[in-house]
C-alpha cells in the first residue's frame, strides 16, 4: 500500500476517534484536541470529517485499526466467538460509555433479522443503557427472555432488570421472570422454580440463540449489595470464600467456578445456556469487572464479549 493510501486511512481513523469522542462521549473539541494532541482547528476539522465522509450516524461507523486488532487477539487468546471492542474515552471513568451503544447495534440486528430466535437477557447498569439506546422495533417473530428474577427484597420491581425496558421498545414476545432475584432459602427456590407458570420460561431460557449479560463486580460497591438483594454480612462471606464476580446473581471465584453455598444456592435465575450450542455475549469494560472478564473468559462462562479499548490491553496482558 502506499503512503498516500497508509495516509488517507490514517485520517479517517483520526476522524472516526474524534467523532466518537464528541458525538458519542460527549467530549468539547477542546477536550478532543487534549486527547488527540492536536489543535483545536484540526479537532474541529476531524469531526466535520468523519460526518462528510459518513461515519457518524448515531454511533461511529467506522472501525478503528487498533480496536480491530485487540479485538481479533481477545478472540485468538480466549477462544472468544464474538469481540468487539470500542474506543476508550481518558477523560470518562464510565463503565458504559461506547458499550452500552456498541451493544445496542449488536441487539438490534440481531432483531433486524427475518428468521425468529430466541433472545435471553440478563441484568444490570450496562444492560439497561444499552436497551435505552434501541428504537422501537416491531420483531413478532422473536421471544425475548429474562434470565434472573425481576423483584427486589422488598417486592418492588427490580430497577436494573431490563425486560421490561426492552419491551417497551420491541414488539416481541417477553418472557420475564416473576421471581425474587435471591430466595429467603434454598426451599423457597426450589418451590418457586418448580411452579408450572415457571418451568417453560426456564426451559425457553436455555434454548436461547443469543444472550446479553452484564458482569458485576464483588468489591466494596457490588451491585448485588448496592441494590439490597444481599446484606453486608453475606457480601463479606462471598468475598472471603473468593468470590469476585457475578453474572445474574451467580457468583464466581477467579477460576471461574461458582462459590458453593451462601447466596448461590438461594439464586433464583436461570442457568446460562450452553456456550457450545449459543452466543453468551458479556458487556463489560473497566478495572473493577477485570477479574470478573477474564474469569469468566477463562472458563468459557462467556463466549462473546463487548469491551473497550483499555480493558481489552488489560485482559491481554494477564497472565
Amino acid at each position: 500500500m502506499n503512503t498516500r493510501q497508509d495516509g488517507g486511512s490514517n485520517r479517517l481513523d483520526d476522524a472516526a476517534r474524534a467523532g466518537w469522542l464528541y458525538y458519542v462521549a460527549g467530549n468539547t473539541q477542546d477536550q478532543i484536541a487534549s486527547t488527540l494532541g492536536i489543535s483545536r482547528q484540526t479537532a474541529q476539522r476531524l469531526v466535520s470529517l468523519a460526518v462528510s465522509e459518513g461515519l457518524i450516524k448515531v454511533r461511529v461507523d467506522h472501525p478503528i485499526a487498533n480496536c480491530l486488532d485487540l479485538a481479533g487477539r481477545l478472540k485468538s487468546r480466549f477462544a472468544l466467538d464474538l469481540v468487539e471492542v470500542v474506543p476508550s474515552d481518558p477523560n470518562s471513568s464510565s463503565t458504559t460509555i461506547g458499550i452500552a451503544e456498541a451493544a445496542a447495534a449488536e441487539i438490534e440486528r440481531r432483531l433486524r433479522s427475518p428468521t425468529p430466535i430466541v433472545m435471553a437477557i440478563g441484568t444490570g447498569r450496562t444492560l439497561k443503557a444499552a436497551i435505552e439506546q434501541l428504537p422501537p422495533m416491531e420483531c413478532p417473530q422473536h421471544k425475548v427472555v429474562s434470565l434472573t428474577g425481576n423483584i427486589s427484597p422488598d417486592g418492588s420491581a427490580a430497577f436494573y432488570n431490563v425486560i421490561f425496558t426492552m419491551a417497551d421498545r420491541v414488539k416481541a414476545r417477553s418472557f420475564p421472570m416473576p421471581l425474587p432475584v435471591i430466595a429467603s432459602s434454598p426451599e423457597e427456590r426450589e418451590m418457586l422454580l418448580n411452579q408450572p407458570m415457571i418451568q417453560p420460561t426456564l426451559a425457553l431460557a436455555a434454548e436461547a440463540d443469543v444472550t446479553f449479560i452484564g458482569i458485576g463486580d464483588l468489591g466494596p460497591k457490588a451491585p448485588l449489595y448496592e441494590d439490597g438483594f444481599i446484606s453486608e454480612s453475606e457480601l463479606k462471606a462471598l468475598q472471603k470464600a473468593g468470590g469476585i464476580a457475578e453474572i445474574v446473581g451467580w457468583v464466581f471465584d477467579r477460576e471461574g467456578r461458582m462459590i458453593e453455598g451462601i447466596t448461590n444456592d438461594r439464586v433464583s435465575s436461570a442457568s446460562l445456556p450452553s456456550r457450545e450450542k449459543s452466543l453468551v455475549i458479556a458487556l463489560a469494560m473497566g478495572e473493577r469487572k477485570l477479574p470478573g472478564i477474564l474469569a469468566a473468559a477463562n472458563r468459557r462462562l462467556i463466549n462473546g464479549l463487548i469491551t473497550d479499548e483499555r480493558t481489552a490491553a488489560a485482559l491481554l496482558a494477564s497472565i
